[in-house]
């Protein structure tokens, strides 16, 4: 059955367990998944692209099928599907495997998509279709943002943040995320100040910059160095950044052991998004359990450094970010 993206509330979660959610609107269908989902599981999420899933099927039944003492039920998100997921889907509604909350997402799928017909219609699977977001929704998602933190925001900076974000809800909330990192310590923002914290809307993002030089990609990371225009408020906003993600990266080393890097990648709660999968096993690969704990110690060195040195710390920013990657 069809059931339209703002009423989602109205699923009944008892009763259907089997969702594709489809459509350009990745922001949406990700902060949909979240609060009405992975919120009622505990660390019985477990996520999958379309090929693993296709290439090891056995795998993937064994762990619908398996369920440890602890587990009572399990959420399975399966990424960027297409009709070739049909199949699977059906074998696991012949076999009437309970106890599980299975979520397709797909990019958009047309009319005569087997996959959109099929949860179409049956009364017994839900499809949701997410739309590109018009400057009315994300206007209000800003709105509401500021106002629940007490942050008072003229209609101007609105609509410049929801510009910024060229119509995609995930860049408005990393654009949102990027700013709440910035007012930390401060219960104003201007608007030369969005402007300076949003200007690699338009190039590389920070996360793209952290990612490869946590992945000792030198030569990425100067590039993208070179190619953007940081203002000196970034500084503090790579910092503590690249913080959480090293802080991450020991939380999974830490349950390394013996184990694959791909394994502990995917058994780590809180689940890691499919797009950072790859890069944050590659980060693992690359630095030590000790290189990871000291390098916490030298970017809380690098950030007070900074903020003593505001004038300078495009600089030592850059000195450091290219010292990391090396």
């Amino acid at each position: 059955m069809i059931i339209k993206s703002f009423e989602i509330s109205k699923i009944n979660k008892t009763k259907n367990k089997f969702f594709l959610f489809y459509g350009e609107n990745e922001g949406f269908k990700n902060e949909t998944i979240k609060k009405t989902f992975v919120i009622d599981f505990q660390n019985e999420i477990y996520r999958y692209e379309e090929k693993e899933v296709i290439d090891n099927e056995n795998a993937f039944f064994n762990n619908l099928l398996n369920k440890s003492f602890f587990e009572k039920k399990k959420l399975i998100i399966i990424s960027r599907v297409t009709d070739k997921i049909l199949k699977v889907v059906d074998e696991i509604l012949e076999r009437k495997i309970s106890d599980i909350t299975l979520i397709l997402s797909a990019q958009i799928l047309d009319k005569k998509s087997k996959l959109r017909s099929f949860f179409e219609k049956n009364k017994e699977l839900v499809c949701v279709p997410f739309y590109e977001d018009n400057n009315q929704t994300l206007n209000k998602i800003v709105f509401d943002y500021f106002n629940k933190k007490k942050i008072s925001m003229s209609q101007e900076n609105i609509n410049l943040l929801v510009g910024r974000c060229r119509g995609d809800r995930e860049n408005l909330n990393n654009e949102l995320k990027k700013i709440d990192i910035f007012m930390s310590e401060k219960d104003k923002i201007s608007t030369e100040e969005i402007l300076k914290i949003t200007n690699l809307a338009h190039n590389y993002s920070i996360n793209e910059l952290i990612d490869n030089c946590l992945s000792r990609n030198i030569k990425k990371t100067s590039h993208i160095i070179n190619e953007n225009v940081f203002s000196n408020e970034d500084c503090i906003i790579i910092l503590r950044m690249m913080l959480n993600k090293t802080k991450r990266l020991l939380k999974i080393s830490n349950n390394l052991d013996n184990t694959d890097p791909e394994i502990a990648v995917s058994k780590f709660k809180p689940p890691i998004f499919w797009k950072e999968k790859e890069i944050v096993i590659t980060q693992i690969r690359k630095r030590s359990l000790k290189n990871i704990r000291d390098l916490i110690n030298e970017i809380n060195e690098a950030e007070l450094l900074v903020k003593r040195n505001f004038d300078n710390c495009l600089n030592i920013t850059k000195d450091f970010l290219i010292s990391k990657a090396n």
